[in-house]
């Protein structure tokens, strides 16, 4: 079966199956759903202090959406990031879902369960997607990894450039500020 009926199924699949509790709306990448349970509170209290960094500094030509879909059907992939920077015209749009190109920052807060989905299969996609900046921040032990400019120049989608942060670091992401020392670190017995 092509590439693009495989996606076109599970799309389907995704559509009819619903968000299964307790989990998260399924992603899809690599020709398979990808399933997670639903993010913790710790997990939401990261992406709260976040928001609240980041939306103030944003022009009225941007908006941050929160678990939003963002979807390249061409190349099967369709992920749902914990923050994305896009452009507040889309918000008007009838489209179900984000075109990644559009987008301008792309924030992932890794869970204690899946890191591997942040820092694997979504640092895979992301560059592929066209996604200019990916921030992960990991509250598991307080660091943070800018990745941007995304090339083919390797023959495969990749990030040409990262910079590693700790928390109580500031962030600069253009002309975006991010104060690393308000977020929390997830504690010893949390979940993400």
């Amino acid at each position: 079966m092509p590439t693009d009926d495989i996606y076109r199924h599970l799309r389907d699949i995704r559509d009819t199956l619903g968000k299964p509790a307790p989990m998260s709306w399924p992603e899809i990448s690599g020709g398979r759903l990808i399933t997670m349970t639903n993010p913790k509170l710790q997990h939401q209290h990261v992406a709260h202090h976040l928001r609240v960094q980041l939306e103030p500094q944003l022009d009225d030509s941007l908006a941050l959406m929160l678990k939003t879909d963002l979807e390249d059907a061409a190349l099967g992939i369709l992920r749902i990031p914990d923050l994305v920077v896009i452009d507040e015209e889309l918000l008007h749009s009838d489209a179900e879902s984000i075109d990644p190109r559009r987008s301008h920052l792309v924030i992932e807060i890794v869970s204690r369960s899946t890191p591997a989905n942040d820092y694997t299969g979504k640092l895979h996609d992301y560059p592929a997607m066209g996604i200019p900046h990916y921030l992960i921040v990991d509250p598991r032990d307080g660091t943070a990894v800018h990745h941007w400019a995304p090339s083919q120049r390797t023959g495969e989608a990749a990030y040409d450039n990262r910079q590693h942060y700790t928390f109580g670091d500031t962030i600069t992401i253009d002309a975006w500020k991010i104060d690393t020392s308000t977020l929390p670190v997830y504690g010893a017995e949390s979940g993400q």
